[in-house]
């Protein structure tokens, strides 16, 4: 086996290995319909069906285009705010639409998937403001769709996750409501590319440095331009986060984007925020897509899905 996929759990390498079939090495430098063809394809080929018990509407929240996902028959309902990955530049409601349909029947809340503004057509800030649309159309409109506005959770994963620490971020600066917690999967936080996870991961398994360059670079303008030290671009860049609200992070040991999550976890609990890191020594970036293909990717995905939980009843202890 080489050396990159050593110690990476067999399921998980069944989604390499697609992976690598369609979206080869290089695939970043490919024009951006033909790379964005190519990820849609490779998430439909992993596609499972929704769980049974989940309703699903398409809404258009404040201009932005939004998939709500609800479990049958309940009201008042923690609504989570979901920012897709795939660097800011790749995905849309349809890669991620198993998943979030899973997490909102496993949760017992209601995920709103967002159709945010892609890069490098639209850079960083749209991504920001348009979770911050979405959340004022919650605080506004959710009461009538089933949604409690004063419980709102942000999750994502990999860029999502950026846009996640992002707008709590912004809701702090904007003096608005915070957020009852945050979900960082796999996230991207920073905009060090020379972490020990940077280096040791270079050429990892689903996702490589040359690639987050490239997605970096698209997000937010060319390496040292302004935008990469802003601190809700890069959130581990953040002077205080004692304002943040109680976190749920996991990173996958044999990621490039590792140390990204242990670093803003480190940062939270010197702040004396409820931070829970939970390390998936087995697994790559983008797991929860292997989720029934390992039995490691399912058990980091369940664990997710009881930090949701966990979050939207008020409950103080994270899973680690």
């Amino acid at each position: 086996m080489a050396e990159t996929t050593r110690n990476i759990d067999p399921g998980m390498l069944a989604f390499y290995k697609a992976l690598t079939e369609q979206t080869p090495a290089g695939s970043e430098h490919w024009p951006l319909d033909q790379q964005r063809a190519a990820w849609n394809a490779l998430c439909k080929s992993f596609q499972s069906p929704r769980p049974p018990g989940v309703v699903v509407e398409d809404l258009n929240c404040n201009g932005v285009a939004v998939r709500l996902y609800k479990p049958k028959g309940k009201s008042k309902l923690t609504a989570v705010i979901y920012g897709h990955g795939g660097g800011w530049v790749l995905g849309s409601p349809d890669t991620h639409d198993d998943m979030c349909a899973e997490l909102a029947d496993g949760a017992g809340c209601a995920v709103l998937l967002m159709d945010y503004r892609l890069a490098p057509e639209n850079p960083y800030p749209a991504q920001l403001e348009d979770s911050l649309k979405v959340w004022r159309w919650i605080r506004q409109y959710g009461p009538s769709h089933g949604l409690d506005p004063d419980s709102i959770i942000a999750a994502g994963d990999s860029a999502g996750g950026q846009m996640s620490a992002a707008l709590a971020l912004a809701l702090h600066e904007l003096s608005l409501p915070q957020l009852q917690g945050l979900v960082l999967i796999y996230p991207v936080l920073g905009s060090d590319l020379n972490t020990a996870s940077y280096i040791d991961n270079a050429d990892a398994p689903c996702l490589t440095k040359g690639e987050m360059i490239f997605y970096l670079t698209a997000f937010m303008g060319p390496e040292g331009s302004k935008n990469w030290h802003d601190a809700k671009a890069a959130p581990n860049l953040a002077a205080d986060v004692s304002f943040l609200p109680p976190t749920f992070i996991t990173v996958a040991d044999h990621d490039p984007l590792r140390d990204d999550g242990v670093i803003f976890h480190r940062k939270l609990q010197s702040a004396g925020v409820p931070s829970s890191i939970r390390h998936e020594p087995f697994l790559a970036h983008s797991y929860m897509r292997a989720r029934h293909h390992s039995q490691a990717a399912k058990e980091g995905f369940d664990a997710i899905v009881k930090a949701l939980r966990n979050l939207a009843t008020g409950g103080e202890s994270l899973p680690g």
